[in-house]
Formats: C-alpha cells, sequence, structure tokens
C-alpha cells in the first residue's frame, strides 16, 4: 500500500484513481510515498527519503522545488488543461470587462444608494454617458501562448465574440495546432502580436524565460489605448512600465487576475483574486487528473505530464518491470542492459525517453528483478532511483 500526503483538501474524486485498498490518503502523516498538493508552498519542507512523486491538482508549479525533486528523483506532475475551461471563461469576462465600463457603472450606482441619494433610475439615465464602453466584434485579439486555455480562449473569441483573433506561440504542440481554429491567423513574432492587436492577452507559464517579458519595450510598441490581460501569473509583468503606460494612455486597461499590492488601486487597473481556477468543476477535473497521473507512475512507472522528467509511457503487458530514474549521460543505457544480462534477465519490452539532464527508462523483463539486481542498478554512476514493479 502507497502513503499518499494530502498537503491541501482536494476532491475526494481522487479515489477514481487511488483507490482504498491500494492507497492511503492522509494530511497528517510525516512518512509518506507521494504527495498531492494544490496552493501549499513546500519549498521548505523537508521531503521523506521514500517520497517517489508530486502531483500538484492544476498547471502552476512554482511552489515546488523542481531542481531538488529531481535530483532526488521525485517526479513533479502538473495537470494542464483541466481548468482550461474555467480560465477561458473569465479571461472572456475580462474581455468584457475591458470593453465595456461595467464596474465602473456598477460602483456608481452602489455609491449613489450609499449616498443615500433616490430617483437612481432617472438618475442613471443621465449618468450612463459617463460609461461608454466599446463592443468587441471586430476588433484584434493578440493571444500569447497557445496551450490548452490559449487555444480555447483564441476559439472562443473568434467564433463566439466576432473578433479577429491573431495567436503566438514558438513552441505551438501537434496536439493544439489540431484545436486550433483555422479562423486563427498565427504570429510570427511576439512583436507582432503587441503591435497589431486592441488586447493582448497572455496564457504563459512563468519561468526565467518570461519573467518580466512585457516591460516597456513590448508595451510602447501597442496601440494607443490598447487593452492588456493577464490570467497566467503576475510576475510576467514589469509594473513600473505598466503604471507608466496607464498613466499615460498608452494602456486604458489592464485587467489580471493576480492583485498586487504595486498596481491595485489605479484606475485603469482591474484585478481579480486568483479566480481562474476556482470553480468546483475545474478542481475536480484538476484532482481526477493529478490522481489518475500519480497512479499510473507509482504502479507502471510511467510519466505523463512531468514538469521534471521526460515523458514515458510503455503499455503495461503484464511483464515484471524496472522504473529507472537517471542523469541524461551517455553510455547509460548499455550500462543498464549489461547489469540485466548480468543477473539473467531478458528485456521484453523497453522504453527511454530523455529530458535535459535527466533519463528515465523503462524496462519490462522476463523475470522478477532480485534486489541484488536492484542494488547493482543502483551502483551505477547517473543512476538516480530503480524501483521494481511486480506484475
Amino acid at each position: 500500500m502507497y502513503t499518499v500526503k494530502k498537503f491541501n483538501s482536494i476532491s475526494e474524486i481522487v479515489r477514481t484513481a487511488l483507490l482504498e485498498k491500494d492507497y492511503l490518503l492522509s494530511d497528517a502523516v510525516e512518512n509518506y510515498d507521494a504527495a498531492l498538493v494544490r496552493s501549499a508552498d513546500l519549498h521548505e519542507i523537508a521531503f521523506p527519503e521514500n517520497l517517489l512523486a508530486i502531483a500538484r491538482a492544476g498547471a502552476g508549479v512554482n511552489n515546488i522545488p523542481l531542481e531538488e525533486c529531481a535530483q532526488k528523483g521525485i517526479v513533479v506532475f502538473n495537470t494542464p488543461g483541466a481548468n482550461a475551461g474555467a480560465v477561458k471563461e473569465l479571461t472572456l469576462c475580462g474581455l468584457l470587462l475591458a470593453g465595456r465600463k461595467v464596474i465602473d457603472g456598477i460602483n456608481w450606482v452602489s455609491e449613489q444608494h450609499a449616498a443615500g441619494v433616490t430617483g437612481l433610475e432617472k438618475l442613471a439615465e443621465k449618468q450612463k454617458s459617463q460609461y461608454v464602453g466599446h463592443e468587441l466584434a471586430g476588433k484584434k485579439l493578440g493571444v500569447v501562448g497557445l496551450g490548452a486555455i490559449g487555444v480555447q480562449v483564441a476559439n472562443a473569441a473568434s467564433a463566439g465574440l466576432g473578433m479577429e483573433v491573431m495567436g503566438y506561440d514558438p513552441f505551438l504542440s501537434v496536439q493544439a495546432a489540431w484545436k486550433l481554429s483555422r479562423s486563427i491567423r498565427q504570429a510570427t513574432t511576439i512583436e507582432e502580436i503587441f503591435a497589431e492587436c486592441d488586447y493582448v492577452t497572455m496564457h504563459l507559464p512563468l519561468n526565467d524565460a518570461t519573467r518580466g517579458m512585457v516591460g516597456e519595450k513590448l508595451i510602447t510598441t501597442m496601440k494607443d489605448g490598447a487593452v492588456l490581460l493577464n490570467f497566467s501569473r503576475g510576475g510576467l509583468v514589469e509594473y513600473p512600465a505598466l503604471l507608466a503606460a496607464l498613466d499615460a494612455g498608452k494602456l486604458s486597461r489592464y485587467i489580471t487576475d493576480f492583485a498586487a499590492d504595486e498596481m491595485v488601486g489605479h484606475p485603469g487597473v482591474i484585478a481579480m483574486p486568483h479566480l481562474g481556477a476556482s470553480t468546483p468543476e475545474s478542481e475536480e477535473n484538476c484532482a481526477e487528473m493529478a490522481a489518475a497521473q500519480l497512479a499510473d507512475y507509482l504502479e507502471n512507472g510511467n510519466i505523463t505530464n512531468s514538469v521534471n522528467f521526460p515523458a514515458c509511457n510503455l503499455p503495461r503487458s503484464g511483464a515484471w518491470r524496472l522504473c529507472i530514474l537517471n542523469k541524461n549521460i551517455k553510455g547509460m543505457v548499455g550500462s543498464i542492459t549489461a547489469v540485466l544480462a548480468q543477473e539473467g534477465l531478458n528485456i521484453e519490452h523497453m522504453m527511454n525517453t530523455s529530458k535535459g539532464e535527466v533519463a528515465c527508462t523503462v524496462i519490462e523483463t522476463d523475470n522478477q528483478p532480485t534486489e541484488k539486481c536492484c542494488d547493482a542498478l543502483r551502483a551505477i554512476d547517473g543512476i538516480i532511483r530503480v524501483r521494481a514493479l511486480g506484475k
């Protein structure tokens, strides 16, 4: 039985993959084989030596020490696309709030009521000219990042809102490309998106390459009065450049799901408290996906949607198998197979994949690998972790 620690409350739907007979789920264990997490910060956590995997029920993994986990052979999973529908809907809401001065009008009505003003119906007819907005149909939207969320936003804005949509993603996957509407024009550079579009929405991960990418250089190329939307991560934007553009009228609105002290309160900013995936449907989708990926790795050694190890999926034939995590160095496969030959094990099926400095090898054998065999594999220079999995 595997012990799984829950660092946050999580839907019981995880039991569809983590069956009670095979998994003990608890939020109060110190020695655990795997972990389920949502928003809890794990950077200061002392992980047990037997920890095999961490599954994040969500897309962002800034709360997990990825490099440390890779060095220790802890596979970290996330759930890209599981919350895409919820974030797409909130992004579309952001577009509507940016185009029409809905919040300004609502705030005015509330202020009048709080002040004891009566006759609001007639007064509002006189006041409404102060809150004239623009329709979205016919406007140009730029979508930066065409992953699961970006594709849905692009398609919905084109088909549902009548917008002219451009997309930019230098790493567009084949799977995402199949889902992207033919009406979406693909830009060749991010500068093209920012220069041409009335609205720009970002759907990117936050990492060293994207941190602060939207700064003065990109913002100054935008149309006067353009709108910037950020439902990805606050760190993508340099706030001093953003505020300067809002003050100068270069940007008319900044719509974001990340309420940072530096820009909250500015009249051109509409900030939400990270509501993107805050729906019960999204939370269940993320939990179910995280649990399924965790179970497949623990039981079969398969890796799907890991952020620190390569994808590695070998269909189970019923044979014994070895799951090996190792450094991506020359001669590793040869060293592994030499040990198996010495131990008298025949390889029936095998898959080896790599990602940067690490790799994963899954091998099915005709007989059960002994502990002596596993120890011999662990002794190979560059081996990080070895597990023998039964039929």
